[in-house]
């Protein structure tokens, strides 16, 4: 069994199923959990500038053998900026919202005019904002403020410290069981994010893991939907008792290949955005994973 190091990043639980129904072993691989970069991606980023995020670590701190999954933006500027290369091959579909407290004065998009909303810098709920608010307000009255992780935010909204939070699965299901009100929902893609020496085997094997578990959540999603236990932040694991039954799958596996329009337009985007500051290589071909050079 060849060893791959992974860090899931909670928004579905295809990586869960894939090791509870042994489809990563049926590949050859055993995947070992990065816990402290999983961990760390679901807590503050308060203070920390882009390459001091917690998944950005691995390749800041010298250690590049981490599989890693964000927002397409995110995936694509993070290759560009020299941190791995992006997996062209496949893609995730993932829900998103803007939550706000049930008291809130807040209840339409346009509402949100100037209102900062907490969100993880340069990650899936920051690129987010502006991609689905345009349509409402002008960008210079999109505001963000950088909370950080997935239970950050969701914390940060319950606790007052803002009035609106960028969600991901699976804090959107959190957020309606706890009585939290949408404003504005939508979905978006992700890609895998490797290192550009990863082993053409292991990559291999872990998205046929995936897609295994893709088609088992497809056949009987309530069996799995305990598992999303797994992805609760350590600040919630005791907060109430979760109703897993009524959450919903998060994000989804979908095996076909990126078209390279949709990098095209996402280097577009983050360019408009003015996100694009740590971009350097913006050609397709040199940012996207191949199977490494043998002798």
């Amino acid at each position: 069994m060849r060893k791959v190091r992974v860090a899931p990043k909670g928004m579905g639980i295809n990586d869960f199923v894939a090791e509870e129904e042994g489809f990563f072993a049926a590949e050859g691989i055993e995947v070992e959990w990065d816990i402290k970069t999983f961990r760390g991606t679901q807590s503050s980023w308060k203070g920390s500038d882009y390459f001091q995020r917690p998944q950005d670590k691995p390749y800041t701190q010298g250690d590049k053998s981490v599989i890693q999954c964000a927002c397409v933006w995110g995936s694509i500027s993070n290759a560009s900026a020299g941190m791995g290369r992006f997996v062209p091959d496949c893609y995730g579909v993932s829900p998103w919202a803007i939550f706000v407290r049930p008291d809130s004065k807040i209840r339409r998009p346009e509402d949100l005019k100037d209102v900062p909303v907490s969100v993880g810098m340069r990650a899936g709920s920051h690129f987010n904002v502006p991609f689905r608010l345009e349509k409402y307000l002008p960008l210079e009255h999109i505001k963000t403020v950088n909370t950080g992780g997935f239970g950050a935010r969701l914390k940060a909204l319950l606790d007052g410290e803002v009035e609106a939070a960028s969600l991901l699965p699976p804090q959107i299901d959190m957020a309606k069981q706890l009585g939290l009100r949408m404003i504005i929902e939508d979905e978006f893609h992700t890609l895998w994010w490797v290192p550009e020496n990863a082993p053409l085997e292991d990559v291999r094997g872990y998205l046929r893991g995936l897609d295994r578990a893709e088609k088992a959540l497809q056949a009987n999603l309530a069996k799995y939907l305990p598992l999303w236990k797994k992805c609760i932040p350590p600040d919630f694991e005791s907060y109430r008792s979760w109703n897993f039954n009524k959450f919903t799958r998060g994000e989804r596996f979908v095996y076909q290949p990126i078209p390279q329009r949709e990098f095209d337009e996402t280097l577009e985007q983050v360019k408009r955005w003015n996100l694009d500051q740590y971009l350097k290589e913006k050609n397709f071909e040199k940012l996207v994973y191949r199977a490494p050079a043998t002798v």
